[in-house]
């Protein structure tokens, strides 16, 4: 068995529905997949001695699990105020409209489209809700639309998909940018380094408790990919296809697909760069 402590992040282990920080609770969505790992992770964060909570990815359009996380909050005493988007993918966002019919709350994410209510979120905002306080991270690259927020007082981050638990996500081509997503691992380096954040709650997958290395493991994982990628073109492998067949051969075909928007992600930025 492989020591959690040895894997990039420091996993914390299985991942389950709880309690996962003094402000953080998780409420996983049965929705595992090869793309969702073990479902979307909902989270409720709330000052521990405030009766209002705010929800971070209501997750799927799935009415068994919107209504649990309605029943955790309560049984956790309290009223949920307010729903955040991390971005707009449906295993994140499709429930959203269903939950605030729910919780008579509005949602509120980057994308326009997404919300319900009129107010978004803007780069270095601080919601305060029950004398709760999350900043609002840009982090832009495995879609246009991505956001963390930071969670100062347990000094953790949610990073939706930005950085999972588990493996490493998808720059999903072309909404998604390489360019943009490095620099915003560079960002969440930032916190670690600046801020001192040192847990990750991720959008899939398990609590990782080292989050600088994580974000130093995806830095260089996209360093090694970008240089492998680089590499398999000067040898003739020119498609984004032939590609990913030539680079990501030891990787599970079901996630080649995949695997495909990254490579056309790193093609891209590799002729914007002149590399290619």
């Amino acid at each position: 068995m492989t020591n959690a402590s040895a894997l990039p992040g420091q996993p914390r282990g299985a991942v389950v529905s709880g309690r996962a920080t003094a402000r953080a609770i998780n409420v996983l969505a049965p929705n595992p997949s090869a793309m969702t790992l073990d479902g979307t992770n909902t989270w409720i964060v709330a000052e521990p001695d405030s009766d209002l909570a705010v929800v971070i990815d209501p997750g799927p359009l799935d009415e068994v699990h919107l209504r649990n996380v309605v029943a955790t909050a309560e049984e956790a005493g309290k009223r949920i105020a307010l729903a955040l988007l991390t971005h707009g993918h449906p295993d994140h966002a499709e429930g959203a409209g269903r939950f605030a019919e729910l919780t008579g709350t509005k949602v509120r994410a980057l994308d326009p489209a997404l919300r319900l209510g009129d107010e978004g979120l803007a780069a270095g905002e601080v919601i305060r809700t029950g004398g709760l306080e999350l900043r609002v991270v840009p982090t832009p690259g495995h879609t246009a639309d991505s956001l963390c927020f930071h969670l100062p007082a347990d000094r953790a981050v949610l990073t939706g998909d930005t950085i999972l638990g588990r493996g490493t996500t998808v720059v999903a081509h072309p909404d998604g940018r390489l360019g943009d997503y490095l620099d915003s691992l560079r960002r969440l380096r930032s916190l670690t380094v600046d801020d001192g954040v040192h847990t990750v709650l991720p959008g899939h997958g398990p609590v990782l408790e080292d989050a600088q290395g994580a974000v130093e493991f995806y830095l260089a994982h996209r360093a090694n990919r970008l240089a492998q990628v680089e590499t398999a073109v000067e040898n003739g492998h020119r498609s984004a296809a032939d590609v990913v067949a030539h680079v990501y051969a030891d990787v599970d075909r079901s996630l080649w697909p995949a695997a495909e928007l990254s490579v056309r992600a790193q093609l891209e930025y590799l002729r914007e760069h002149g590399l290619i």
